[in-house]
Parts: C-alpha cells; structure tokens; sequence
C-alpha cells in the first residue's frame, strides 16, 4: 500500500493504513505566536528562532493520519467600546438638569468646568514690571440683571440648584452648603460642616448644613 505523510504538526512522516499503531506519531498541538515569539500551546516550550522552534521534539503521542489539524487561534485583541458624540442640543437640556452642572461642580458627562478652576484659568500670573506696557484699562463696572419677580431661575449655591421665583425668596427659603468643597486624596467633602465621603454621587447627596437666600448670581456663589 502507497504510503502518504502524516499531517500532524511536527511529525511528517511516511505511514500506511495497514501500518499504523497507536504511539507511532509524535506530535504537537497548535503554534502560538507573540511578540517575536514562538510558542507549542501544548508543553509550553518556546524559541525565538522558528528553525529551531521547529526542532523542538513532539510530546504527544497518537496515531498518524492524513487529516489537517485544527489550528486553535489566539484570542483576538479586545474592541474598544464606541464612544457616542452627544447631541448638542440633547446635551445642553440634560446639563440643565444635571445637579453637578447646575452648582458648578465638574461633569464629565456634559464637558462642564467648576466655576472655581474657569476663574483661576483666566487669572495669568503677572509678568515682571515693565514700564513700557500700557497699562490695561478698567473692566467696565458689571451691570446688574432685572429679574421678573416671576421669573423662575436656578439657584447657584452649592447643594441647592433649585428653581426658584424672586417673590418666594427670603432669608430661609435656600438649604446650601456655604463650603467650600474641598477635594483631596480622592475624598470630597465640606469644609462648612466637616463631611467627606468617597463617592461624588454620595458627596452630591450630603444635606445642606445652611439656610440663606436664593442665589442666581453664577459670579456670587
């Protein structure tokens, strides 16, 4: 009988069906190859040199056959999650109603900015004098809002952001935070009643330690 080859990965010998016992072939299961190297999924050993990683001596033993194995292949590299892009005009009506962007806390999920830091951003270490520069000119004094008395405005202090109506305001009408929030080592917390937690929704939810006026002044809060 015409003799064929044995198609097992790293035998490749001659064999007929009426010659062919069981621990004739020596074998290897499925190659692994990473990074330059190569690997024998089945005993581990490995090599760099791919002449060599072929040298390496098969360990397990079976019968030969003409069938081609079955390469087991590598998991394939996890997808990265898509990232939507929010609707703009979706975004800003749920950044209306969003507490962290209504009291001017950090939100990621909106792109919103503490009105603490966009101060700060916009104060520049001044230069060494130089007499040579103008001089800049005043800022011009800030005009004052008219609010309708019933109008419904959104109160900026901290832990409130509340909608409210001039008419209804008074000296208690506003349970707020004084603060200020401090933030550190991952903790945030209230410097006014000396709370600190670990989570932001939990920070969000620590009750009012104060009683005031409404405040819709963004620049007064």
């Amino acid at each position: 009988m015409a003799k064929v080859r044995c198609q097992r990965i790293g035998c490749d010998a001659f064999f007929s069906e009426d010659d062919n016992p069981d621990g004739s072939c020596t074998y290897h299961d499925s190659p692994i190859f990473h990074d330059g190297m190569k690997e024998w999924s089945c005993c581990k050993k490995r090599s760099h040199d791919f002449s060599l990683f072929l040298e390496i001596p098969g360990c397990k033993t079976g019968k030969h056959t003409t069938e081609k194995p079955v390469l087991t292949k590598p998991p394939s590299a996890a997808r990265r999650p898509a990232v939507s892009v929010p609707n703009p005009t979706t975004n800003s009506t749920a950044k209306d109603a969003c507490p962290r962007c209504r009291q001017g806390f950090f939100c990621s999920d909106h792109g919103s900015q503490p009105r603490e830091q966009n101060n700060k951003a916009l104060e520049v270490a001044p230069a060494e004098s130089n007499s040579n520069l103008p001089k800049p000119e005043p800022a011009p004094p800030k005009v004052k809002k008219i609010v309708d008395i019933n109008e419904p405005q959104t109160c900026r202090n901290k832990g409130c952001g509340q909608t409210f109506k001039e008419k209804d305001n008074h000296d208690t009408a506003c349970s707020y935070h004084p603060g200020p929030a401090v933030f550190h080592d991952r903790k945030r917390g209230w410097k006014c009643c000396d709370v600190h937690v670990q989570d932001f929704d939990e920070f969000m939810s620590v009750p009012p330690c104060a009683k005031g006026w409404h405040n819709a002044d963004p620049g007064s809060s």
